[in-house]
């Protein structure tokens, strides 16, 4: 983990937008080193059609998180795939897109994941570099918070969901980077009540929303066939998201995290609160000796989808 990483080779995938509905085409390129996450849509013909994968870029996080360019320039739904590249360590890459709104495939990361560990990633001879938290931050809205206070070379996302609905109820998860295990975190996909869809609806989202990528729960039943894919797919999901938005902040991050009843707006508001002050965070790089002492740490597993 200590050095910088990009994919072998372009990878590709087809897909339906969550939100809109639209087809669409991704193909995820190599980049150079500091270059960083970048998003090019190939079917405007404007000045700039590239978008850094950037928290200052986010634009009216609700439902999903979506970056806009200073020419208006967007792409939206993306937290899965910036879930998928925290998760794999990717630190530059280049996502050609041809529609304003990311695959929602499985509803998971899943299919990204396996994808890059599939076709390879390959490490570039620069050093990685990490936010290291120095004191503690918090946003609070109503019952709602976050916070993140110092912890030492690893992150601790501590994730709390509060429903009425008598099947999700309210449930906790804490999840900790360095012990490696991802495959429920990636494998979990989005879900909704069936109460709100007509809601959700009205607003011109879910276009193309289905049993296919999202998990609906009505009542104390689940109308997916399949069930859950594991008893904590609910919070999890909320935690592939979690990360998926802090990797907006451009580095992997040193911190614990405590949050309930979270979302993209209120991370995106953290993330934003948290690095607008020098004081509260450094930038970090590992030394041989600590790479070495973390990598059995790293070692991840053969992913199951289950």
């Amino acid at each position: 983990m200590n050095l910088q990483k990009t994919i072998k080779e372009p990878i590709e995938f087809k897909g339906v937008g969550l939100h809109n509905g639209i087809k669409v085409d991704i193909c995820l390129k190599p980049s150079e080193v500091n270059s960083g996450i970048k998003f090019k849509r190939t079917d405007v013909n404007v000045a700039d059609n590239i978008i850094e994968a950037n928290y200052n870029n986010v634009h009216s996080p609700v439902l999903c998180t979506k970056i806009k360019n200073s020419d208006g320039v967007s792409v939206s739904t993306i937290e899965h795939l910036m879930a998928a590249f925290y998760l794999e360590g990717i630190d530059n890459i280049l996502v050609e897109i041809n529609a304003p709104e990311v695959p929602i495939l499985d509803g998971s990361a899943f299919d990204f994941v396996e994808a890059i560990r599939s076709f390879g990633t390959e490490e570039q001879n620069f050093p990685k570099k990490f936010i290291k938290v120095l004191k503690k931050v918090e946003v609070k809205e109503g019952s709602k918070y976050i916070s993140i206070e110092p912890f030492d070379k690893d992150l601790i996302i501590d994730f709390e969901i509060v429903y009425k609905n008598p099947l999700i109820r309210t449930r906790r998860k804490k999840f900790r980077f360095g012990d490696g295990e991802f495959a429920s975190i990636y494998n979990s996909r989005t879900f909704c009540l069936y109460e709100d869809i007509d809601q959700i609806r009205s607003l011109g989202l879910a276009k193309g929303g289905s049993l296919e990528n999202a998990i609906v729960v009505k009542d104390n039943k689940i109308l997916n066939d399949d069930g859950l894919r594991h008893r904590h797919e609910f919070v999890e999901h909320k935690i592939l998201d979690c990360l998926g938005d802090l990797m907006l902040s451009g580095h992997r991050i040193f911190g614990h995290i405590k949050t309930s009843q979270g979302g993209h707006q209120l991370t995106s508001l953290h993330l934003n609160k948290l690095l607008s002050d020098q004081a509260n965070w450094e930038l970090v790089t590992l030394s041989k000796k600590q790479k070495d002492q973390k990598n059995s740490q790293y070692n991840r597993p053969i992913a199951v989808n289950a």
